[in-house]
């Protein structure tokens, strides 16, 4: 076995014990502050999401085209949220390929993003800090579960993705998405729990 795939090994076996772990302490909709507009999702179908996102996340990560370390996966009932930059189409749609063959898939919600031209490190370094303004900002809002929210971000475009349980709180993660120092766009691809 070569190193290239222990740490293919190593990283699976991680990302599968870390969701499985989220997925069994995660609290219930029920105990939440907003009503959830649709029913409370079972700890069952929660192990099922996080089997389907460990899953397409083991594909994405065994392909070389991919390479999903780039990319971002959320799932809730079956259907699979996308998110993160690449350099090309062919990247994205061999990502969507590939998440569409996994067992459980019901739907894929495509957010990736072509990359565009190079970045340098300083660009890099302020797109990690926006990241982290951004977080920083949902955070502090008690009105938006910010758990449910990814945020990466790429040369200043802003990219949300995730489940919340409103439009107020899609509305309110934009806005302070749009306000963190350095955001110069936002791509707001979040979704409501159904």
């Amino acid at each position: 076995m070569t190193a290239h795939h222990r740490i293919r090994t190593a990283f699976l076996a991680t990302s599968i014990t870390a969701l499985a772990t989220l997925g069994a302490c995660s609290k219930s909709a029920a105990t939440d502050a907003t009503p959830p507009l649709s029913s409370p999702m079972t700890l069952g179908t929660q192990v099922d999401d996080t089997v389907i996102t460990s899953s397409v996340k083991s594909v994405l990560v065994a392909d070389d085209l991919v390479k999903s370390l780039d990319l971002q996966v959320e799932t809730r009932k079956g259907v699979v949220q996308l998110s993160g930059f690449v350099d090309s189409q062919a990247q994205i749609d061999q990502a969507v390929a590939l998440t569409r063959a996994v067992a459980g898939v019901t739907d894929i919600e495509n957010g990736i993003t072509l990359k565009g031209p190079s970045s340098t490190v300083g660009t890099a370094i302020d797109d990690t800090a926006v990241t982290g303004r951004v977080k920083s900002a949902l955070l502090d809002d008690p009105g938006i579960k910010s758990f449910d929210i990814s945020v990466l971000t790429h040369q200043g475009e802003v990219q949300l993705t995730g489940f919340v349980n409103s439009q107020a709180q899609i509305d309110q993660a934009s806005q302070l998405a749009s306000a963190a120092e350095g955001a110069r766009s936002v791509k707001n691809e979040l979704m409501i729990k159904q």
